[in-house]
């Protein structure tokens, strides 16, 4: 049976001695959020997670959900009540608007809960995690009824959200939508067509569904330009506000699904639904990618999440399991074995995980406070820089750390051999789970190419450029310290890949688009381990300064800093492998025939 804690401890050391939480105290939300604050809010939702949803994760993921005749669907045992629990206790309105109902304070602290929360139970967490992104959408382009008749009660936990984009014929290519919204009585619209791969979107935990839907107004022009967005309720509002009659939206099915079996993943048939415009007609997308955005973050953190929780069982498991003999002589003498952590290879695993985890955490803390920065500072500059900051790499968290999330769940399941491939350790439920992440809200191909295509070049690459002077500076401001040459050496090296790959795309990709194609994946993961190496290099810095003013944090910290050696040593390099693949171009690639394959 596998177990969690949630690493309340580091997230802290992060936000307080890494980050410097404390120079922004002056946005609108963050005095509310002190230290002692922070560290309170951070206890509840690790006993949340610990003992109301990381219970839940492999029953629930054995129950799955069911489909009735009726096409309601029923959670697994215990998930509603935990769902209530998690709107009772203000989770989902943490970083909302109070006016609405939600607590004002930073989307910051939303991110740190939403790994937590995704650690002890990721299929679960998507439940509220939707209605949080749905708000986000509303609350940005929703006329004000709308956003007073839906919000507090999505915040709340009594409604919940989806967002419904994907059709049988279209995924990505959203020009090729066919669902169809007819105008109908009162500013009204009848919305008519099929969804599928809804998460959450039917199920027995609220009250109320509001599906967020994209879909074409009669003679709107083709393509991408004549998308719209729609609020459409499960049941309509009654003259209280309160969810009233059925409207004609229906679960046609449930997807059968290789993981998050406890998320009811559904095909989502219209049948002339009532629903109503949000935002302007013909830029829906605009309005949805509020809600995109939020999701790809959250997805982002999804990687990260069942990274973190394949290590704390690996690295258990590692300590108790005897099975041969340490190759410089025995280490437990008086057992029949070596426990398994003393074999270099475990070590290699075990490392490669966790060497990932810690400044992964960084970084998505990092991109969360920029979302807060853009959102709430009152300076226009810094606000842009955020912008950027925050653009740039929502494509490469959300690539990177899902793509980390799944290689290091299969390397934890590695650690327990045969028994991490049978159910009852649960880490082939790890491993499942792990795969949709880097599939959902947007392939990873596909955050690659949005990475090279579109954020590289937005604003004559102001982002990147941005980018490259803040870890540059940070080298060459610590070149000199002899105890942090094993961090700044290597992020030097490679941040000097990424600008070879950066200027080699901006020299042989303009002519020949298909070189960005070619390399767009490798210069993701190019990207993500410079983000991840200059992570590390912050976090050495300060865990040097504590390990000297705080004596007794020193094996904490020393930990912190061989980990991040490893790094350095043994996954920074791959910078130098992915820049020969970008360089390499499309010519190979791209010279088979279709009929050849």
């Amino acid at each position: 049976m596998p177990t969690y804690r949630a690493p309340v401890a580091d997230v802290v050391f992060l936000l307080n001695d890494v980050l410097g939480w404390e120079r922004h105290a002056n946005l609108p939300g963050f005095a509310d959020a002190s230290p002692d604050v922070i560290e309170a809010i951070l206890g509840e939702i690790a006993k949340l997670a610990e003992e109301v949803l990381q219970p839940l994760n492999l029953t629930g993921d054995a129950e799955g959900c069911t489909r009735r005749p009726d096409g309601s669907v029923t959670t697994p045992k215990g998930f509603r009540a935990a769902h209530d629990a998690f709107g009772r206790g203000g989770w989902i309105g943490l970083a909302a608007d109070p006016a609405y109902g939600g607590q004002g304070l930073p989307y910051t602290l939303a991110a740190i809960v939403n790994e937590f929360s995704a650690s002890a139970n990721m299929a679960f967490t998507m439940y509220p995690g939707l209605t949080q992104s749905a708000v986000a959408a509303i609350l940005e382009h929703a006329p004000e009824a709308i956003k007073q008749l839906y919000v507090p009660r999505m915040l709340a936990g009594e409604w919940s959200g989806t967002m419904n984009l994907t059709e049988p014929h279209c995924g990505t290519d959203l020009g090729l939508l066919k669902t169809r919204a007819t105008p109908s009585r009162e500013g009204a619209y009848a919305i008519t067509g099929q969804k599928i791969f809804i998460s959450a979107g039917e199920h027995d935990l609220t009250s109320n569904i509001v599906h967020l839907v994209l879909a074409r107004i009669d003679g709107a022009p083709a393509g991408t330009r004549g998308i719209s967005l729609f609020v459409v309720p499960k049941f309509l509002p009654g003259p209280d506000g309160g969810a009233g009659a059925r409207n004609a939206v229906s679960c046609g099915s449930i997807e059968h699904k290789m993981g998050i079996h406890a998320n009811s993943t559904c095909v989502m048939n219209y049948d002339g639904a009532t629903g109503w415009l949000i935002g302007e007609e013909n830029r829906g997308l605009n309005a949805m990618f509020v809600m995109m955005n939020e999701a790809r973050l959250g997805v982002a953190l999804q990687g990260l999440a069942i990274s973190e929780v394949a290590y704390q069982n690996a690295a258990a498991y590692a300590r108790e399991r005897l099975q041969g003999r340490s190759l410089s002589g025995a280490k437990a003498p008086a057992k029949a074995a070596d426990p398994i952590i003393v074999h270099p290879d475990v070590r290699r695993m075990l490392l490669e995980i966790r060497a990932f985890n810690e400044p992964a955490r960084a970084l998505a803390i990092f991109t969360a406070l920029q979302a807060d920065i853009a959102r709430r500072s009152p300076d226009e500059a810094q606000r842009r820089t955020a912008e950027d900051f925050l653009g740039l790499l929502t494509p490469v968290l959300k690539g990177v750390f899902t793509d980390y999330g799944f290689e290091n769940a299969v390397k934890a399941q590695q650690v327990f051999g045969g028994h991490g491939y049978v159910r009852e350790w649960g880490m082939e439920q790890f491993v499942r789970d792990a795969r949709i992440a880097m599939i959902y809200e947007g392939a990873n191909g596909i955050q690659a190419l949005d990475l090279v295509g579109r954020k590289l070049p937005r604003d004559g690459g102001r982002a990147v450029m941005t980018f490259f002077n803040e870890v540059g500076a940070f080298a060459k401001e610590h070149e000199a310290d002899a105890a942090m040459a094993p961090f700044v050496g290597p992020l030097a090296n490679g941040l000097g890949d990424l600008q070879k790959a950066t200027m080699w795309f901006m020299q042989n990709a303009m002519a020949k688009p298909d070189n960005a194609g070619a390399g767009s994946y490798d210069y993701m993961r190019l990207f993500g381990l410079v983000a991840l190496g200059w992570m590390w290099a912050r976090i050495a810095k300060a865990a040097m300064a504590k390990r000297q003013a705080e004596p007794s944090q020193a094996g904490v910290m020393d930990a912190k800093l061989v980990a991040g050696r490893f790094f350095m040593e043994r996954m920074m390099p791959e910078t130098a492998l992915r820049l020969t693949r970008v360089t390499s171009g499309a010519e190979t690639m791209m010279a088979l025939p279709e009929d050849a394959f």
